[in-house]
């Protein structure tokens, strides 16, 4: 087995989260339109950061996790674009930035990483104190599927298997969850393994982490408690239109203007 201080999080994320199609063009348009400079929060590794900064935006990237930002510096940095981009280490609960931004996203279903309606409402207002008065707050959200989390819940579930650019090695990913219908919570443990060119494991890594899934109806009501009105509500990153047969939900918000003109 290789030494495992050699490949840690940061690297299998970056090497097995593809984001979902057509997800990196439709937050660059947006941001493209909003002229910048564009907030994101959950940016991970800076895969959407990095793909606004590369058309000329400025971004602030937050993410509660140090190693993923240091991660998404040294891209930063490789790629030229350190100029644009910012990291800054918070949790979105609790930001506190002076800047206003026109934009604010939370891509890939990282909303759903916050585990309470608490926190879900705190980190709402937060992104509303961020936005620009005229600003637009886009997110995205998995739909639940209880058939689905009932078929694979105390299941190893492949997750997909990933190749290694230039290496001939390839990352299995498979995920262990455990779901708690009533506070509609799900922990999962996620087992990376990484094989060599003749399929031999050459290292196993086990990560966990939990979300807490939300119904269409009930985030409408939270986007309205923290005084939002939605603007568009896609199935998907091509702009389909959402309906029951929808898996994915892209909301586009901003600022309820009853609120706006109240304060």
């Amino acid at each position: 087995m290789a030494d495992t201080s050699m490949y840690r999080l940061p690297d299998y994320y970056d090497w097995t989260s593809e984001g979902m199609d057509g997800d990196l063009a439709y937050y660059a348009d947006l941001a493209m339109e909003s002229g910048g400079p564009v907030l994101e929060l959950g940016t991970g590794t800076g895969r959407v950061s990095l793909a606004i900064a590369r058309h000329g935006i400025r971004v602030t990237g937050v993410d509660v996790e140090p190693a993923m930002l240091a991660r998404a510096q040294q891209k930063a940095e490789g790629m030229g674009l350190s100029n644009r981009c910012r990291w800054v280490e918070s949790d979105m609960t609790r930001l506190n930035l002076e800047d206003r931004f026109p934009l604010v996203i939370i891509p890939y279903r990282s909303f759903l990483h916050l585990l309470t309606v608490r926190d879900q409402v705190a980190a709402l207002t937060q992104v509303r104190q961020h936005l620009s008065e005229d600003g637009l707050f886009v997110f995205n959200i998995f739909i639940p599927d209880i058939g689905q989390m009932v078929e694979e819940e105390d299941r190893l579930i492949s997750r997909g298997s990933f190749p290694l650019p230039g290496s001939g090695e390839l990352v299995e990913v498979n995920d262990f969850t455990r779901f708690d219908h009533f506070h509609q919570r799900g922990d999962i443990i996620r087992y990376y393994e990484r094989f060599d060119g003749e399929g031999r494991s050459r290292e196993r890594l086990r990560t966990t982490f939990s979300l807490r899934y939300i119904y269409p109806a009930e985030l409408s009501h939270l986007l309205k408690i923290a005084g939002f009105e939605v603007t568009a509500r896609w199935g998907g990153f091509r702009r389909e239109p959402f309906g029951p047969d929808s898996t994915e939900l892209v909301v586009e918000a901003r600022k309820s203007q009853s609120l706006v003109n109240h304060r």
